[in-house]
C-alpha cells in the first residue's frame, strides 16, 4: 500500500481554499503546518496583482505573511473579516471540528467567528468519524491552572499540562498554559460546562464554525458544505 503524501494533500487543500479568495477581501489566516501552504499560496497571488488584506491568529502566522509580502492588520482594530482559512486536527462529518495542537485555538476562535466564511483545509487524515479520540487543548490563564484542572476533572476530563520539547511549560502567544484534555464521552457539553469556570480562556472545540471543508486527499481534493 501506497504512504499518502500527506504534505501534497495539504498543499492541495490549502491553494483550493485560497482560490476563493476575491479582490479586496480581507482574510483570517489560521496557524499550522497546512495553513503555511495557504499561506504561500496567497503570497503568490498577491505578488501577480491581488489586493487584499489579512489578519493572523498567531505571531509566527503574522510572521511568514508579510514574508511573503501579505499586508497584515492588527486584528484589535477589525470586527469582522470576509474569509478565514485555517487547518483542523480533526473533523467529523458535520463539521465539527478540534483545534489547538498548534496552541493558537482562542485567536482562532475569535477570527473564526467574525469570518463571514470560514474555511477548514486538511490532509486526508484528519477526518473522522466522530471525535471522542482526540484531545481538547484548553487554554488557562496562570493563575488559575490548579482550579482549573480540578473542575476539569470534577467534570470528567483528564487535563494533561502541555509542555515544550526543550522543556517548561507550553505558553500561549498570550502568554497562557495549555490543557490538553482527554474530554468525556459527551464532548459538546463538556466543552459548554468549560465555558462556565473561571480562568478558562478558550477551547479548541468548533461545533459550529466551520462552514466549508477541503480535504487533500492523494491527487484530489474534496469539498464539503456544512449541512443545514
Amino acid at each position: 500500500m501506497t504512504t499518502p503524501d500527506r504534505n501534497s494533500e495539504k498543499q492541495a487543500a490549502a491553494e483550493a481554499a485560497v482560490a476563493e479568495i476575491r479582490e479586496g477581501m480581507l482574510v483570517g489566516l489560521g496557524t499550522g503546518s497546512t495553513v503555511a501552504f495557504a499561506i504561500a499560496a496567497l503570497g503568490r497571488r498577491c505578488r501577480e496583482g491581488l489586493t487584499v488584506t489579512a489578519v493572523a491568529t498567531s505571531l509566527r502566522t503574522e510572521q511568514a505573511a508579510r514574508a511573503e509580502g501579505i499586508t497584515v492588520l492588527d486584528f484589535a482594530e477589525v470586527s469582522a473579516i470576509d474569509l478565514a482559512i485555517d487547518g483542523i486536527d480533526a473533523i467529523d462529518p458535520m463539521l465539527r471540528a478540534i483545534k489547538g495542537a498548534g496552541g493558537a485555538m482562542l485567536r482562532e476562535k475569535i477570527v473564526a467567528q467574525s469570518a463571514t466564511r470560514m474555511i477548514a483545509i486538511c490532509d486526508g487524515g484528519k477526518p473522522a468519524a466522530d471525535l471522542s479520540s482526540v484531545a481538547l487543548p484548553v487554554e488557562v490563564l496562570p493563575f488559575a491552572q490548579a482550579f482549573v484542572a480540578a473542575r476539569i476533572v470534577a467534570l470528567g476530563g483528564e487535563p494533561r499540562l502541555r509542555t515544550r520539547a526543550e522543556g517548561g511549560v507550553y505558553l500561549t502567544d498570550q502568554g497562557n498554559a495549555v490543557f490538553d484534555v482527554t474530554p468525556p464521552p459527551d464532548i459538546a457539553a463538556f466543552a459548554l460546562a468549560l465555558q462556565g469556570v473561571p480562568g478558562m480562556m478558550g477551547h479548541g472545540y468548533f461545533p459550529d464554525e466551520i462552514d466549508a471543508l477541503y480535504v487533500g486527499r492523494g491527487a484530489l481534493v474534496e469539498k464539503s458544505e456544512r449541512p443545514h
